[in-house]
């Protein structure tokens, strides 16, 4: 066999025996369910006039618009304020439990159902992070996003280790039962023709909830374990390939705002960041606004190195130094525009797009460094507890101020 031949099939071996970029993927989930939350909470006072029966985009002009697009929102559903208290509410526990984790496949289905449902609502209300995020919430449904940080791999690592001790693990109970519920109401719902329009939400909906039955048929029923690695081998395909769209949806962003800028006369004369800086609406610190504007040199510097790191991020793939180090630049950028511009939920979305960038293994000791943080947290916590703030007696129970010593 020659060398290309042992490629394609080193290739086609690491696609389907793993969901590459585990780590990545938890930070896009992470990244984006905080970034949709953190704005749902700050809106809070304010969400009947953004998506509500108070705003300016009413319910009959929404009707229009969704009746000419066919786009999905499930507050179109109905008029009433209550509908849209619950829709509002439950896009926000949906939203919680998928940034921690918990029933991932099924929580990213219902925080794609309230992303949609809120912004295809009063599409107008909305700027370039919520396009991003109105993309993504429907990739990370493909993903298998809670391999790692998650409490569904806590769960999944305590039943294993329960089971290498000889100790019996019990059924799932909790996954049918979220199964039987969502089925009943998706069944109503497209019964009463409440998903007409675009097929493509209805598609996802449908196609996973299916899914999720063939799986948990196939782990009680199957005999041989032939049917659970063809469809472990199926969702590392499509795992995999909405990893790469994700990919490539970033890169895609970048490069066209990079060669759009180039096309404008601003950009092409290095004055283009000059002018938001004084613009009102994103001036939150006009002091230091100023101070960022008041030297040529550095309007001049940041408008080209905007441009060029834009165009060539693309490029850099292949190259792990250089794409590290414009991938740093970036995600600063992101930040500076957070803090200068007045722009933090665009700018957390756009730092959530580009983790998907981000190396294993800094990915890997950032979680570690995390965990110990938790820890040296959770151990403060507890002798806290103690008024006399000394360590507790070693105990059995107590192993970590167990010292080396005799047993008799």
């Amino acid at each position: 066999m020659n060398r290309f031949s042992l490629a394609i099939s080193a290739g086609i071996a690491r696609v389907t025996e793993s969901a590459l970029g585990p780590y990545q993927t938890a930070v896009i989930r992470i990244g984006f369910t905080a970034t949709w939350l953190l704005f749902l909470l700050r809106e809070f006072p304010h969400r009947q006039e953004l998506y509500g029966p108070d705003g300016p985009w009413d319910f009959d002009l929404a009707q229009q618009l969704i009746g000419t697009n066919g786009s999905f929102t499930a507050l179109i559903w109905s008029s009433s304020e209550f509908w849209f208290e619950s829709v509002y509410v439950l896009a926000v526990l949906a939203g919680v439990l998928l940034l921690l984790g918990w029933r991932t496949r099924t929580m990213s289905v219902l925080f794609m159902v309230g992303v949609l449902s809120l912004q295809n609502r009063s599409i107008f209300m909305g700027d370039g992070g919520d396009n991003v995020l109105h993309l993504m919430c429907v990739y990370l449904v493909f993903t298998r996003c809670g391999q790692v940080w998650s409490l569904d791999e806590r769960r999944a690592r305590r039943a294993g280790e329960a089971r290498a001790r000889g100790e019996r693990v019990g059924p799932d109970r909790i996954g049918p039962l979220l199964w039987s519920v969502l089925g009943v109401a998706l069944v109503a719902v497209t019964a009463g023709g409440r998903l007409d329009g675009d097929l493509t939400v209805p598609l996802i909906l449908w196609g996973v909830w299916l899914a999720l039955a063939v799986r948990w048929i196939v782990r009680r029923l199957a005999r041989t374990d032939e049917p659970r690695i063809l469809l472990d081998v199926i969702g590392n395909i499509v795992h995999n390939g909405a990893l790469l769209v994700i990919m490539a949806e970033a890169c895609l962003i970048y490069a066209t705002a990079g060669w759009y800028k180039i096309q404008g006369s601003r950009w092409q004369d290095g004055t283009a960041v000059h002018y938001p800086l004084h613009l009102d609406y994103f001036s939150p610190w006009p002091a230091l606004a100023d101070l960022l504007s008041s030297s040529g040199t550095m309007v001049m510097l940041i408008t080209y190195g905007t441009v060029i790191v834009q165009v060539a991020f693309p490029f850099t793939l292949f190259n792990r130094r250089v794409k590290n180090v414009l991938l740093a630049a970036m995600i600063t950028e992101h930040a500076v525009i957070a803090v200068v511009l007045g722009l933090p939920f665009f700018s957390l979305a756009m730092i959530a797009a580009d983790a998907v960038f981000l190396p294993t293994s800094f990915l890997r000791r950032l979680g570690g460094w995390a965990a110990r943080t938790r820890g040296g947290l959770s151990r403060l916590g507890r002798r806290g507890d103690d008024p006399t703030g000394l360590p507790g007696p070693r105990t059995p129970e107590n192993p970590e101020h167990a010292h080396v010593g005799f047993t008799a």
